[in-house]
């Protein structure tokens, strides 16, 4: 199938960064990767809970989104735009849950006594309630993260919450948070 000329405007808006196109690149999107991410974890027998769906979506888009378009921009137009985001999500996901196989496996010993399970919702993962911790970390991290983990852990925020008041995609505030608690646990394991 070739590039539609709705997907060519829409690649184009995008690469152009005008206003609204990447909202549109996601709407037009997200149920692809939705599929994506479901179809590889079934071939794969990995279990996914809402969260881990919502993280590996967006670690997809984080993906797209990296290097000012970069996998985008290397689109050449050969096939149509779904098929080819199809092969980029995927590769994205099955490289991203082969990573957190191998965290898990590594920091379930690891694991810092502060770091508890909420029920707070589907999309709140882990919070951490060990203020000192939470204040090392945030000394650690780039000012955007901090504001997100802050946000998250310290006030409590849902994900929608924060996206609204610091301006960021609700997308992207699971892989920034699941990146900073991947950092606590490396520094847990260093001060052991």
């Amino acid at each position: 199938m070739a590039l539609t000329d709705v997907d060519r405007n829409l690649l184009r808006r995008c690469l152009s960064d005008k206003p609204g196109a990447w909202r549109d690149f996601v709407d037009r999107y997200i149920g692809l990767f939705i599929h994506v991410v479901r179809h590889t974890a079934h071939a794969r027998s990995v279990r996914l809970a809402q969260e881990d769906l919502d993280d590996l979506c967006a670690d997809i888009f984080v993906g797209l989104l990296a290097d000012n378009y970069a996998i985008l921009r290397r689109f050449r137009g050969r096939s149509s735009l779904a098929t080819y985001l199809t092969v980029v999500a995927r590769r994205i996901v099955v490289r991203q849950m082969s990573r957190r196989s191998i965290t898990e496996a590594a920091g379930q010993a690891s694991r810092p006594a502060a770091v508890q399970q909420t029920n707070a919702g589907p999309d709140e993962v882990q919070r951490i309630d060990d203020r000192q911790e939470i204040d090392e970390l945030l000394r650690e991290l780039p000012e955007n993260d901090a504001r997100i983990v802050r946000a998250f852990h310290l006030e409590g925020k849902s994900y929608r919450q924060i996206s609204d008041a610091l301006g960021v995609p609700q997308n992207s505030i699971g892989p920034t948070l699941s990146r900073a608690l991947r950092r606590l646990r490396r520094q847990n394991v260093r001060s052991s």
